[in-house]
């Protein structure tokens, strides 16, 4: 009996020694997850494809688009190094004792070049991806732009490159490839800017110290953008990921700026304050004594905060305002009134709040709720008195999106979102002020919804062809109130009226938003690509001059104004050459227009209720052939750009 009791005392010995090793062995074996996001120092924007290595394990790999990358490692010390091209290296040792997450940033090599070339993230990805007509500038490659007026312009650099011009001397924006000002996307920490100048296009509304990155397209947009038919420019606000107060600005002849980057929660809140003022009028009359009752002045500010409340979630929120007032002599003139000058003053008023989660290292959520209005407004100051006769109008747009985007692995990736929008536009109000000579008028308001649900997904099935496919499913409504004419088509006299109660829907347009792309690669260094897009537009700036002032009217479409459509179709052939130290590309495009609308000869908006009597939709087209030569290496870099094309508006009338 003992020596039954002996063997299974020696049994249960025998498993606990096993049980103890293997706990033993479990526990020396237990790997920690090292999380890595590598972002520049200035502007906080992702570094794609930076060399990360450990030591003593020797192992290491590369971050993705993202700048993220994560690997499973025992419990040890390492010391990190991490380097990309053109950025200093930068270390960190760390003791691994559970999982981490690190966020490190690269500052730039201290060298200054004259030119700048903008290069794609990496040598090759101009060759692999089925993106065309698409330029991403950095912080560091603006700030190296050629200067204007003193200091680097967004605006003005862009006009630098294939198919972007100004839309006049004294225009608010860009034509992009013979679109209209209003046919250009503009977005500014994800809200959309109406009036991107100061100074009747002297300047952009976006100052180079508070930008993190900007994005182009023109040919085949992604489907994450809507609402315009020609181009998008993407601007983003730098994330104030700083460990300590950054100081910078300058002063000129005409503005000065003054920008701060802080702390606020260490390693938690952030926050990044940057304002710009104008003051030219004691210039003005120096240049030309005519000059001498003109004024001009402009002031803008950006503030970003930004909190981390994990390593998993970031929340932001951007702030943008700009104001601009100009006093001129009299250039235009409303009857009865006795007008001494003009003078124009209109705001900008901007906010985002974006939050972002990460699920994974490879899959995360975007939430954005966004405002933003914009108030033009014409003084008329009579002569022999002190009354002030004001006309105002006003847009405001209000957006709340929620986007999905999930990396599967290097050849197959994808994102999916919906978009609620709400457009409320202000026609027009008249304000004698005191005077009698003239009615006080006040247009209806004008409110209008768009629903948008989106996908787009990037696919390589071959190392040689990379695909890329996005969805875009538009449903707008026009809703009241609402005054509708019926005209008569001799006389264009009204016949009859019919009025819509608030929130009636009186309209409603859906549509559906197909853009493709693909890319061959013929050999390692050349590539040829193709692609197409359809787009829609429901707001249009409503001008009757060739260059439209900041007063002009934006107007959404309804039972009589039908949205603008385009359908873009690109080809395009690219080719590296000398090892990769010169980049050479022809681009096609040919967009086909309906629904463009031109105005009727002496056609005037100014008040007028009916717009729809003095507008005209029609067809339009425009094409023409892009060529580039870049050299991003060596002492000497830089490009030549030849653009031939042509825009015809008005082919038929719909």
């Amino acid at each position: 009996m003992d020596r039954i009791k002996l063997l299974q005392i020696n049994q249960i010995r025998s498993w606990f020694v096993v049980i103890v090793l293997l706990g033993i062995t479990q526990l020396s074996a237990q790997e920690y997850k090292l999380a890595f996001q590598i972002l520049s120092e200035a502007g906080n924007r992702p570094i794609e494809n930076a060399q990360i290595i450990l030591t003593p394990c020797a192992c290491g790999g590369v971050t993705d688009t993202n700048g993220e990358f994560s690997i499973n490692l025992s419990k040890n010390t390492y010391l990190i190094k991490v380097s990309f091209i053109g950025f200093k290296t930068a270390e960190r040792e760390i003791t691994l004792d559970q999982d981490k997450r690190l966020r490190l940033t690269l500052a730039e090599e201290e060298q200054q070049l004259s030119e700048v070339v903008l290069r794609a993230k990496r040598v090759s990805e101009r060759l692999e991806s089925p993106q065309m007509g698409a330029v991403q500038m950095t912080a560091q490659e603006l700030n190296k732009m050629p200067a204007a007026v003193g200091e680097v312009d967004l605006l003005r650099s862009m006009t630098l490159l294939p198919g972007v011009n100004n839309a006049g001397e004294v225009s608010n924006g860009l034509s992009v490839r013979g679109g209209s000002l209003d046919q250009n996307l503009l977005l500014y920490d994800y809200a959309p800017v109406f009036n991107p100048t100061h100074l009747f296009g002297l300047f952009s509304v976006f100052t180079p110290e508070a930008i993190a990155s900007t994005d182009l397209y023109r040919a085949n947009i992604p489907a994450r953008y809507g609402g315009r038919i020609t181009s998008v420019l993407d601007v983003k606000v730098k994330n104030p990921y700083v460990d300590k107060l950054k100081l910078s600005g300058g002063i000129g002849l005409v503005s000065s700026r003054l920008s701060v980057e802080t702390p606020l929660i260490k390693d938690k809140l952030f926050l990044y304050a940057g304002t710009r003022a104008g003051f030219t009028d004691f210039l003005l009359p120096i240049v030309s004594k005519r000059l001498e009752k003109t004024k001009a002045r402009f002031y803008d500010h950006t503030i970003k905060l930004l909190y981390l409340p994990t390593d998993k979630d970031q929340i932001s929120f951007t702030n943008f305002f700009s104001k601009d007032f100009y006093q001129l002599d009299l250039i235009s003139q409303i009857e009865n009134i006795n007008a001494e000058s003009n003078q124009y003053d209109f705001k900008t008023f901007n906010n985002t709040l974006n939050w972002t989660h990460s699920f994974t290292d490879n899959s995360s959520l975007r939430t954005v709720l966004l405002h933003s209005r914009y108030t033009p407004k014409t003084l008329f100051p009579e002569r022999d008195n002190n009354n002030v006769i004001e006309y105002e109008s006003q847009i405001n747009f209000l957006s709340l999106f929620s986007e999905y985007s999930k990396k599967i692995d290097d050849k197959l990736n994808y994102y999916l979102g919906i978009q609620a929008n709400r457009y409320k536009i202000k026609p027009g109000k008249l304000d004698p002020g005191s005077g009698n000579s003239i009615l006080p008028v006040d247009l209806d308001d004008e409110t209008s919804y768009e629903l948008s649900a989106y996908s787009n997904i990037n696919w390589s099935p071959s190392d040689y062809l990379t695909l890329s496919g996005g969805l875009r499913l538009n449903n707008f409504s026009f809703v009241g109130p609402y005054t509708q004419a019926t005209f008569d088509e001799s006389t264009e006299e009204i016949t009859n009226i019919t009025e819509f109660g608030k929130g009636e829907k009186i309209k409603t347009f859906n549509s559906i938003e197909p853009r493709l792309g693909a890319n061959l690669k013929l050999g390692g260094n050349t590539s040829i690509k193709a692609s197409y897009a359809r787009l829609n537009q429901y707001l249009q700036n409503i001008y009757n001059s060739t260059t439209p002032l900041p007063t002009s009217r934006w107007k959404t479409s309804d039972p009589n104004i039908e949205p603008q459509k385009s359908d873009t179709y690109s080809f395009g052939v690219y080719q590296n050459l000398d090892d990769n130290n010169l980049e050479l590309g022809v681009e096609g495009y040919y967009r086909d227009i309906q629904n463009n609308l031109t105005y009727k000869p002496g056609a005037d908006f100014f008040l007028e209720e009916f717009l729809e009597r003095d507008i005209v939709q029609a067809q339009g087209k425009a094409y023409g052939v892009e060529f580039s030569l870049k050299k991003p290496n060596g002492t000497v870099n830089g490009w030549i750009n030849y653009t031939w094309s042509r825009s015809i508006r008005g082919l038929e009338a719909i």
